[in-house]
């Protein structure tokens, strides 16, 4: 696949993850205007009663004025990290490699974080190191409607998904509720270990 246009998101979809695997070259868009309710700051993760939405809280413009992704500050008044910390350990303790990568991710969780773009390329670097994805990127100096490369900056948009089909994988909470696809990487990386960055490479997807 040619070169792709991404924002960056807390903990990513497993189909932008996909895209990210199979692109030539990755541009990640940071002359944004925040948007609520986007991937931005969310991602979702499996839970004994389904899908479990974990939320980054932000700080919204005190004006009304829409504010640039890159200086959304986080707000960091209530205990949201421990908190989904605490989600992910609930779901995934007894999945086969939690433990394997427990103490690389727990620091995101540990180490306060401030805006929410670093946030999400720290996690970003995080992923490909725990993926073994050599994958590296460069960022957007302005906003352009119809950009150079392949847009897809609506995989940040939670209400405008495509249903992209990706193949199954066994996961820990399966036989409560089935399967459910594109759940955040990290879902795919505490069930498949270091069969996760296989299993990206091999899904067929158009975009």
């Amino acid at each position: 696949m040619k070169n792709i246009l991404l924002h960056p998101t807390y903990f990513p979809s497993i189909v932008q993850m996909v895209a990210v695997v199979k692109a030539d070259k990755l541009v990640f868009e940071i002359q944004d205007n925040y948007q609520k309710q986007s991937y931005r700051n969310r991602t979702y993760i499996t839970h004994s009663n389904g899908r479990l939405l974990l939320n980054v809280p932000i700080n919204h413009s005190k004006n009304g004025n829409r504010q640039k992704t890159k200086v959304v500050t986080i707000e960091n008044s209530f205990p949201w990290q421990k908190q989904h910390w605490k989600s992910l350990q609930s779901a995934y303790r007894t999945s086969p490699f939690f433990e394997f990568y427990e103490d690389d991710i727990a620091p995101i969780f540990n180490k306060p974080a401030k805006r929410l773009l670093e946030l999400n390329i720290s996690i970003y670097d995080l992923l490909c190191e725990l993926l073994g994805l050599d994958r590296s990127y460069e960022t957007t100096t302005e906003y352009l409607i119809e950009p150079s490369q392949l847009d897809l900056r609506y995989l940040v948009e939670a209400k405008k998904q495509k249903n992209h089909q990706l193949s199954s994988y066994t996961q820990v909470m399966e036989a409560s509720h089935g399967f459910l696809p594109n759940l955040s990487v990290l879902d795919l990386l505490f069930n498949e270990g270091p069969n996760a960055l296989a299993y990206l490479e091999s899904q067929e997807i158009e975009f």
